[in-house]
């Protein structure tokens, strides 16, 4: 009996372990299985991260290449396009925009005003969340889109602008690290005081040869009935007013003091700085030669109308009158240098219309300047190929008249310089104008806020 039972429960033995052993050769299989499956899985992930790792090295190795306006433009697109330019002024660029969409009618164009100082306020805070208002963004400001370069997002132009195709020192005002960043567009001068013609001849005035004709000149003009003062001054932010003030500066300090102050080579406050605005500015504004700032624009049309006989301001004038041919300029007697500069285009890196974009910035560059210049816009090219015959005629006399006086171009003082100072010594000039006796405190504001001071403790 002991043996049966040894017996059965030797076989029961053998039983559990066979199920036993085929169980573990189940499980080892499902999970060899498993494990396999899961293998080819991984083969496969490695797979797609080589060639993920393939790709964004031969990207990276790939040198970049700078996009050209022979790319082709496929499709139609819309391109917005931000300007400085209203009223008339808008008019005349628009006929850049009609030549355009004419040579390239799959791109289509839509022009936005905002001015300088806007854009200064809107572009950094879209930029910096990576978007941008407009394709191509023209503005006066170089020093700005330096600075909207320096921080990344701007589109590199070098090998698209080329220096050497235009007007020494126009394109290095938007360079940065050897780079280009901007194109130039066509050119103003601010030459100096505007007259109608046909009002000097009526009262019997002559253009001043030197200091003493010019105060002279303003007596007289003062006692003209309807006249309300002499000079008009302009005023929009300030910067008519700014005008003002470098020609002084220019005239009797030379063409060198626009660098000597951006750079603090020379304080506002220093005596000879002083000096001109103490006995040659500051006493024409006490003696009512100026009118108090009127808007720049409205400023025109009374000028116009004889209310006032003189008005400094930019060419772009001559295009903003019924009669260009009725009106002439003249500078301070001994002046020797007149401020001018150039519009930009810009390419914000966050277009989504690139090739578009970059061929409408050429075009400005190039062949628009012509057209521009064409127009009463009151522009001379910088693009050294453009034809000088294309300019508008009462440009051409302007173009004549600076060259054989031989006048230094400088840039504008506080274009150069902008950021806060600029819009700082636009308010500080209209409270000059308000009130001169607080010019010893504005020259001191002016020069402890100037940057270059600033940095030079």
């Amino acid at each position: 009996m002991a043996d049966k039972a040894s017996l059965a429960i030797a076989i029961i033995a053998i039983i559990i372990a066979v199920i036993a052993i085929g169980y573990a050769a189940y499980t080892a299989s499902t999970l060899s299985s498993q494990i396999k499956s899961i293998n080819n899985k991984l083969s496969a992930i490695e797979s797609r991260i080589g060639s993920l790792e393939h790709r964004v090295s031969t990207l990276t190795a790939r040198p970049t290449a700078t996009p050209t306006r022979t790319a082709t433009v496929t499709g139609k697109v819309t391109l917005t396009v931000i300007g400085p330019w209203a009223g008339k002024e808008a008019k005349y660029f628009e006929k850049v925009i009609q030549a355009f969409e004419a040579e390239h009618p799959n791109i289509k164009i839509k022009y936005v005003i905002r001015r300088a100082e806007e854009l200064a306020q809107i572009l950094p805070l879209q930029f910096s969340a990576h978007t941008t208002p407009g394709d191509v963004i023209i503005t006066p400001w170089a020093w700005f889109i330096v600075k909207m370069a320096k921080e990344g997002h701007v589109v590199d132009l070098t090998g698209i602008i080329k220096p050497s195709d235009y007007i020494d020192g126009i394109v290095e005002n938007v360079m940065w690290n050897g780079h280009v960043y901007g194109a130039p567009f066509t050119m103003w001068l601010k030459p100096g005081f505007w007259y109608r013609k046909s009002f000097f001849k009526k009262y019997g005035l002559h253009v001043p040869k030197t200091w003493e004709d010019f105060l002279n000149l303003l007596k007289k003009i003062k006692k003209i009935p309807g006249i309300k003062n002499p000079i008009v001054s302009g005023d929009s932010k300030g910067w008519p007013l700014s005008d003002i003030v470098e020609h002084f500066l220019l005239t009797f300090l030379g063409p060198d003091i626009t660098y000597k102050l951006v750079h603090c080579e020379v304080k506002f406050t220093d005596p000879e700085v002083e000096n001109v605005f103490k006995t040659k500015l500051v006493p024409l504004i006490k003696e009512g030669y100026f009118s108090p700032p009127i808007e720049w624009t409205t400023a025109i049309e009374k000028w116009w109308a004889g209310e006032y006989a003189l008005y400094f301001m930019g060419t772009w004038i001559a295009g903003m009158v019924p009669n260009a041919s009725d009106i002439d300029f003249f500078w301070l007697p001994g002046d020797k240098a007149i401020v001018g500069g150039a519009d930009y285009a810009f390419i914000p890196k966050y277009t989504k219309h690139l090739q578009a974009a970059l061929t409408f910035l050429k075009f400005l560059a190039t062949e628009g300047q012509v057209i521009h210049a064409s127009t009463p816009a009151g522009k001379i090219p910088t693009w050294k190929k453009a034809p000088v015959d294309k300019i508008w005629k009462p440009m051409q006399s302007v173009y004549k008249k600076v060259t054989e006086a031989g006048m230094k171009i400088v840039p504008d003082l506080d274009d150069t310089i902008g950021g806060h100072w600029q819009t700082l010594f636009w308010d500080q000039l209209k409270l000059l104008w308000v009130d001169p006796s607080k010019l010893p405190q504005i020259l001191k504001t002016l020069t402890e806020q100037l940057p270059a001071c600033k940095a030079k403790g």
